[in-house]
């Protein structure tokens, strides 16, 4: 990268490789870095910075909306300002749907409190496993023993266990360190041998400086484990929502099951999807607001961002409710397009809550509060399986009551969010409703369309597959309605793991150590492929019994049963394209990623699909194995782009973006006065 004199007054250094990483490579040569997408690291785009400038310097001039007492130099729970590994898991999108689709997101870069904690302790975690600082409690196992060799070649996250003694260095440099015995509960307190945060800090710069922070593959998975876990459960509960809708329908008759496929799949093209990309600005100006201390802000973007939202879905809302003559020019059978068009009608009631929810997700996640989510999806998603019983089979509203439960469920979701943050955490930054929501509306639509435009573009071959799925008859939709559910719930394992790697990849290039964030990839990558190779065993070993858990209807489950065969296959390229992008995504490329999946879609599994689908006669299988060849190629692609990029160049680049981002602290400070 020359170097060149940025619009926002920083430097960008000229790089030049070091031993630690990969050999320079000639693919950012042919692919250059300055693709016109959304950069990962957007935390200081001019955009955001024209927001949230106004909106600070708006409110602290008011009556109503007065500033709050933290500023931008004070970082949270009084920890030090210079923070190398904190986390953001930001631009998570839970229960994004469909399977192939890795949503872009928006990484942040401004730790809140629980990230500050988070990455005292994974500092903390590197330091003892390279013996920089005093390790906990080792097992009690006689060293030397075949149990314990055993023990520390498997499980051993310690360097020294996997390859030669740690340096002079690291032996000695904790021998004069103060150990500091925390109450339980502290910030950092770990265990009563942990040092003071101050000390852990300065060994941790040290020995950065001297090159001498390694990783091992035990500590990596151990790390990727403990990220994606939490986010697998979460996708799961909220994706359950659209689950109860099929399971229910599926046993009201083959009709209805092609009917709820092919009204989701339109909803989701129509509203889910645009509602989702626009309400990524939020993960940049909630999370900047909340990190630079003016909390009151932080609801001020979520509201604006939910009226914007609710005035999108009034045309659409017209578009749902006269729906049905445009269903049946695309479907051939009539009674599928009309239950369609019901099915979308009804769901026009819950457009307010899938908006609120998602604006409050961003809201929650900003402050750190990832399990608000969780907790809240807890208790909407079995009441929308209790609702599915009621409604349908109990009231005997039967199809619409099916409808009628997913808006319920829509709307509920937001109000036992509301209900969290009021009685437990997150209120801090709600300061009721105000009127500056209508203003300001241009700016954060321009910072939100461009995330949009990427996931709508994504999602429409998916559009299209299920429209030429309906070209082959009821059956086959109502057999399309099931593959996409049970690929859509195997894709929550997979990219909640590239979630994971894209914010430990992150964290370590940040914190100079692109040794350590390759070794994280590779881990990330074999991980994508055990989990690709599960669903697979999964998907083959279990093709009769799952479409039987959808329906009964014997024809539709002898097509899923042969089709899901191709579906299985699919399962490894899905999850490596997942972690690929992920990775991407961690480096700052994943504009990469996003030129691949669009490449991939359009050029080759479009194509390949509607060839073998109705040139061979394949049909069903056929639309799958299109979707099937263009997860190799993106896979391949991001892997190759992978494997020959240079790992000491996206440290530069974080390292640019770093100052970047001080400069705009600095000329942000200054604007508002704080």
């Amino acid at each position: 990268m020359p170097a060149s004199e940025s619009e926002h007054g920083s430097t960008a250094v000229d790089i030049v490789p070091s031993g630690r990483g990969r050999r320079h490579s000639i693919m950012p040569d042919i692919i250059p870095s300055s693709l016109h997408l959304p950069p990962s690291f957007i935390s200081t785009a001019p955009i955001a910075q024209e927001i949230l400038n106004h909106d600070i310097e708006d409110c602290s001039s008011s009556d109503d909306d007065e500033p709050q007492e933290e500023s931008v130099d004070t970082p949270p729970d009084h920890e030090p300002a210079d923070v190398r590994l904190a986390f953001h898991p930001t631009g998570v999108a839970f229960g994004s749907g469909y399977s192939t689709i890795p949503l872009p997101g928006m990484d942040v870069h401004v730790p809140n409190p629980h990230e500050v904690a988070d990455s005292f302790r994974a500092e903390v975690d590197l330091l003892r496993d390279n013996d920089i600082i005093p390790s906990k409690p080792s097992h009690e196992w006689r060293r030397g023993s075949v149990v314990d060799r055993m023990y520390r070649g498997l499980f051993s996250t310690k360097v020294r266990d996997h390859e030669e003694p740690a340096p002079a260095f690291a032996e000695v440099a904790y021998e004069t360190t103060p150990l500091l015995h925390r109450a339980e509960g502290d910030a950092g307190a770990l265990t009563p041998t942990t040092p003071a945060v101050e000390i852990v800090h300065e060994r941790w710069e040290e020995a950065v400086a001297a090159h001498i922070i390694k990783t091992t593959w035990q500590r990596e998975a151990m790390t990727l484990v403990k990220y994606a876990a939490p986010l697998i459960v979460t996708f799961l509960l909220h994706y359950s929502v659209t689950i109860a809708s099929v399971l229910t329908v599926g046993r009201l008759g083959m009709v209805e099951l092609a009917a709820v496929n092919l009204a989701t799949m339109t909803a989701s093209i129509t509203a889910y999807v645009p509602v989702q990309g626009l309400a990524t600005a939020l993960d940049t100006l909630c999370a900047q607001a909340y990190g630079s201390g003016h909390k009151h802000v932080v609801g001020l973007q979520a509201q604006r961002m939910t009226w914007i939202l609710w005035a999108l879905m009034v045309p659409i809302a017209i578009l749902w409710w006269f729906s049905e003559p445009i269903l049946t020019r695309l479907v051939p059978d009539a009674e599928t397009a009309s239950l369609a068009a019901l099915y979308l009608r009804v769901l026009i009631l819950g457009m307010p809550g899938v908006a609120a929810f998602e604006s409050g997700k961003r809201f929650v996640q900003s402050q750190g509060l990832f399990h608000a989510t969780t907790y809240t999806l807890l208790i909407g998603a079995p009441l929308s399986f209790l609702q599915n019983w009621l409604f349908v089979f109990k009231f005997g509203w039967h199809f619409a009551g099916a409808a009628t439960a997913m808006a319920v469920t829509q709307n509920l979701l937001p109000v036992l969010l509301a209900i969290y943050v009021r009685l437990f955490e997150g209120s801090e930054c709600w300061k009721g409703f105000s009127k500056k929501a209508f203003t300001n509306w241009g700016p954060m639509i321009k910072l939100a369309l461009p995330g949009m435009i990427m996931i709508e573009a994504q999602f429409s071959v998916l559009e299209i597959l299920t429209i030429s799925a309906g070209q082959f008859g009821t059956a086959q939709l109502a057999a399309q309605s099931v593959l996409v559910t049970v690929t859509s719930t195997s894709f929550n394992i997979p990219f909640p793991l590239a979630i994971a790697t894209s914010t430990r990849v992150a964290n370590l290039i940040g914190a100079h150590l692109s040794e350590a964030a390759r070794k994280t990839a590779k881990v990330a990558v074999i991980a994508g492929f055990l989990v690709g190779l599960f669903n697979l065993t999964i998907f083959a070993s279990l093709r009769y019994h799952l479409p039987r858990v959808f329906t009964d209807d014997s024809e539709v489950v002898e097509i899923v049963a042969q089709v899901i065969l191709v579906c299985a296959v699919m399962q490894i390229f899905d999850a490596l394209a997942a972690v690929s992008h992920g990775i991407l995504r961690g480096v700052g490329r994943q504009a990469i990623g996003g030129y691949a999946n669009l490449f991939s879609y359009y050029v080759v599994a479009l194509p390949v699909s509607l060839s073998t689908a109705f040139v061979l006669g394949w049909k069903l299988s056929g639309l799958w194995a299109g979707l099937t060849s263009g997860l190799v190629v993106v896979s391949a692609l991001e892997l190759v782009y992978l494997y020959n990029s240079d790992w000491e160049h996206a440290v530069a680049q974080a390292e640019a973006r770093m100052r970047s981002e001080s400069v705009f602290a600095e000329r942000k400070t200054s604007h508002v006065g704080v």
